[in-house]
């Protein structure tokens, strides 16, 4: 099985493409340092005060988006005074986001395009801030991955009262999936537990990217089970001279790791069942794992 994989072309590593709605946020996330300097070059900036008003309009503009409503409703939805709801609909009829037809509010494509633009900068801002512990402990050379896909993701940080919050969590994901694929997971499950080796000897299809000092340890640690366990088809490993966080694929999740440099324990675990996540996450580690060797690829073999 091993050996399998390893005979793989050179373009079954290769990143695979994403789908169109995946590949056009990576391309946002690729040109957005650059959108200043392209609305400044456009010469046609938004007033910040507009800004501030759609914001501020934000809710009606989510209640519109689920259809057209009638006054009363509008005021029954957002809990508003019909005082309110007249202005909040008269300022939304003169930007020309909405339009009133049989009595009735509706969005027009622009209103339909701001309101959506809204929801997904409230979603982006509130996701930040739930990732604010996985971005405090990463690299900021490695911080390539983008935040929506990570929305309803559930983030397991160490704390006082529970350190090893974040391994465990690990460790539940991994007894629940029989195939396994990441890079620098030694954060996530040191060398020294046993379970998780257990389940990477005896009972996971696993490939793992190490470092290679790692590489070493791991056959210092377990020499013989580890040597079983690639000969039996169980365990793949590559090594890499550079490693971002750690990065885990089980089955149905994919979660990061985030450590503390200093003492190499992880504090953070964000995982996810999203399937924009997977996309995600099967680029990074097809591309990872494109630049790594097998061990057998190796000039200075550890085994």
């Amino acid at each position: 099985m091993a050996s399998d994989r390893d005979e793989r072309s050179a373009d079954d590593r290769r990143p695979p493409p994403g789908s169109p709605v995946f590949e056009a946020i990576l391309e946002n996330e690729r040109n957005r340092r650059h959108l200043g300097k392209r609305l400044e070059a456009a010469g046609d900036r938004v007033d910040t005060d507009l800004l501030g008003d759609i914001v501020r309009h934000g809710p009606v503009l989510e209640v519109l988006l689920e259809g057209p409503l009638d006054r009363g409703e509008i005021e029954a939805r957002l809990d508003v005074s019909r005082a309110t709801s007249h202005r909040y609909t008269q300022w939304l009829d003169e930007q020309g986001f909405i339009e009133k037809a049989d009595s009735r509010f509706r969005l027009t494509w622009l209103g339909e395009v701001i309101a959506e633009e809204i929801l997904r900068f409230e979603t982006n801002v509130r996701t930040a801030h739930r990732l604010t512990p996985l971005l405090d402990v990463i690299c900021e050379d490695h911080r390539e991955f983008v935040v929506e896909p990570f929305v309803d993701a559930t983030v397991t940080v160490a704390e006082p009262a529970d350190p090893y919050g974040p391994v465990e969590r690990f460790l539940s994901l991994v007894n629940e999936s029989e195939t396994f694929r990441g890079f620098n997971t030694t954060h996530m499950a040191p060398l020294v537990l046993g379970e998780f080796h257990q389940r990477v000897f005896d009972a996971t299809d696993t490939e793992i990217i190490y470092l290679p000092h790692i590489a070493e340890k791991l056959f210092e640690t377990y020499p013989e089970r580890a040597k079983d366990a690639i000969e039996d088809g169980h365990l793949t490993l590559r090594t890499r001279d550079q490693l971002p966080y750690g990065l885990a694929l089980f089955e149905e999740r994919v979660g990061i790791g985030g450590y503390d440099e200093s003492t190499g324990l992880m504090q953070v675990f964000v995982d996810t069942d999203a399937p924009i996540a997977r996309e995600w996450a099967e680029r990074v580690y097809a591309s990872v794992r494109a630049d790594s060797e097998s061990l057998d690829d190796r000039n200075d073999p550890i085994r």
